[in-house]
């Protein structure tokens, strides 16, 4: 009977030590999707993964199987993984989500921002001013809106963000590269004055132009795109 609850004990042990590793491969490669190191459209090498991460395949395969269910990452029958790309077609869905969580986490960061969330929201607007490079100014653009979340202190309206943030992740970067940079800095601040002013209503107005705004570049752009292939 001792034999028995020992191998249970292990058993136990083993599963958790596989969930810690699942964990950390996720968070590794959720982390390169979001910097752009892995690019939307990028063929995921689950072998290269596991040699980078030091861990094995069923944690590696479970932290892919979690982002796929996310959307992050995308499976395809016989022909393997590949990093999400978001389609003309998605953003409709995507911005219908985004404007109805974001307008309102915008509302409530105004009723429950500290001096110390606005502060910190500033500075990320600060820093994304400053910034030259385009793949940093995106990281800051979705930390600019993260922080806005974290002033609700309501954990689920930042888990609820995280979980569509990342698939647009492609369209802040294309839109920067666009010369979207100047409207964005501009609707961040805007966004930012009516928190620090309190005015819930002013932020969740700001933030709903902001993401109309965001909306009509990528669309002006990917029509562009299309013109220039048929042409």
């Amino acid at each position: 009977m001792a034999e028995a609850k020992g191998q249970v004990g292990v058993l136990q042990a083993s599963d958790l030590e596989a969930a810690s590793l699942a964990d950390r491969a996720y968070h590794a490669i959720r982390e390169m999707i979001v910097s752009l190191e892995l690019r939307p459209g990028a063929v995921i090498d689950e072998r290269g993964l596991m040699e980078r991460l030091g861990i094995g395949r069923t944690p590696t395969r479970e932290a892919l199987r979690r982002l796929a269910q996310e959307r992050l990452v995308e499976v395809y029958p016989r022909r393997g993984m590949f990093v999400t790309s978001v389609e003309i077609r998605d953003l409709a869905s995507l911005a219908e989500v985004r404007s109805v969580l974001e307008s309102h986490v915008a509302r409530l960061a105004a009723e429950r921002a500290t001096d110390e969330d606005i502060a910190h929201m500033r500075e990320i607007c600060v820093r994304m001013e400053a910034e030259a490079d385009v793949e940093a100014a995106s990281l800051h653009d979705v930390e600019f809106h993260r922080a806005i979340a974290r002033g609700t202190h309501n954990e689920l309206h930042l888990l609820l963000l995280d979980s569509i943030g990342d698939a647009l992740i492609e369209i802040r970067r294309e839109n920067l590269i666009a010369g979207s940079g100047p409207d964005a800095i501009a609707s961040h601040r805007e966004i930012l004055d009516r928190i620090a002013a309190r005015d819930p209503d002013g932020a969740m107005r700001a933030m709903r132009a902001h993401l109309e705004n965001v909306e009509a570049h990528w669309r002006r752009r990917t029509e562009a795109v299309r013109a220039d292939s048929e042409g």
